[in-house]
């Protein structure tokens, strides 16, 4: 069987282990491309740490849908933003270009209910070239499947509550920023908080005109709405700054954070269904302190009640092992842009392809 060749879209501190995976999985790496110039040149394998791969970063400013096309990648692993207009560009390229995309944009992993003129901006590109987006990662599994195979064990679910935490430092500036990390509280409560002090019309319209900010939950409300066969009848978000008792340095930011300055901020999404199921979903994402560790916990609310805890998960390598394992699924996926709910469970192959 051919090696499955790949292309990492933005080289951050995520993309030195989506190489190193997807290598180690026995695919091939055929292009790198940032929009840092320091790092123009810089073998992909030295960067990520496999040795050299004779493949130098390129910058993404060029025509995209032409590299893509002369690189013959099969499928491209883009790790930049979080938010999915943020990402369209190298997703626009790969639908163009008929590459399949698998990102790490948490608003990817559901974009249909937070921005659904882009996704089917995307969806229609990606049909006509037959390739097919996704996004997934940490979410898909820990956020996803681990609660839709709990609600299989489950005879009557009234209320499903999830909470999880995660440090900002490990995912680079720009997830760093999108959770308000460094404002005063005032400017959290202008640039952030405010956002959701709105009626659910005005919400709508923003999402229609793709304008809306959804924290993380947001988008994975809704895949475990669909996934579990749910009819949501409404949807709402709050975020609210975390602050800490004391100094805190932020090398992402690289900034020292004083105390009763936003490190972070918890945002809770909760959605009610025409079946009676509500869904509420709390993300927190700060800056740690050294007391502080990630967190994952899930209660089904039913009969019978059911709790699962997950402390000190691995959040940045499981997020990249995912995105590596789900692969084989965007290759054999239908054409389009196809969320996760849609395939089966992520799964480890022992066997290097």
């Amino acid at each position: 069987m051919a090696k499955i060749k790949f292309v990492q879209y933005g080289c951050g501190k995520m993309a030195k282990y989506t190489i190193r995976y997807a290598i180690e999985r026995g695919m091939e790496c055929v292009g790198a491309f940032d929009i840092d110039e320091s790092k123009f040149g810089t073998d992909a394998g030295d960067y990520a740490g496999v040795g050299k791969l004779g493949v130098k970063i390129e910058t993404v400013k060029q025509d995209m849908v032409k590299r893509l096309k002369e690189v013959g990648a099969d499928v491209a692993i883009i790790t930049t933003m979080s938010l999915i207009a943020d990402c369209a560009e190298p997703l626009l390229a790969c639908a163009g270009a008929g590459v399949n995309a698998i990102t790490t944009c948490e608003e990817a992993f559901f974009p249909q209910n937070s921005n659904p003129n882009l996704f089917k901006q995307i969806d229609t590109l990606a049909k006509k070239n037959k390739c097919t987006i996704t996004g997934a990662g940490y979410q898909d599994v820990f956020w996803g499947n681990l609660i839709i195979a709990l609600a299989g064990s489950t005879h009557k679910i009234t209320k499903i509550k999830g909470s999880s935490s995660y440090n900002v430092e490990d995912y680079g500036i720009a997830l760093a920023r999108a959770h308000g990390a460094g404002l005063s509280l005032k400017e959290f409560d202008k640039q952030v908080a405010s956002a959701d002090n709105i009626s659910a019309q005005e919400r709508q319209k923003l999402i229609e005109d793709g304008k809306f900010l959804p924290s993380y939950m947001w988008n994975v409300n809704g895949w475990l709405a669909s996934k579990l066969g749910l009819t949501v009848t409404s949807q709402t978000q709050k975020c609210v700054p975390i602050t800490h008792n004391g100094d805190l340095s932020s090398s992402t930011l690289d900034m020292k954070i004083p105390s009763g300055i936003a490190t972070g901020m918890s945002a809770v999404v909760t959605t009610q269904t025409a079946e009676g199921i509500e869904i509420e979903a709390e993300c927190i994402g700060k800056v740690y302190a050294p007391e502080d560790y990630d967190k994952n916990e899930w209660t089904i609310y039913g009969e019978p009640d059911t709790t699962v805890t997950i402390n000190r998960p691995a959040t940045v390598e499981l997020t990249c092992a995912t995105i590596v394992n789900r692969i084989p699924d965007i290759i054999d996926a239908p054409a389009g842009y196809v969320t996760t709910e849609n395939f089966g469970l992520a799964k480890y192959s022992a066997k290097q392809k």
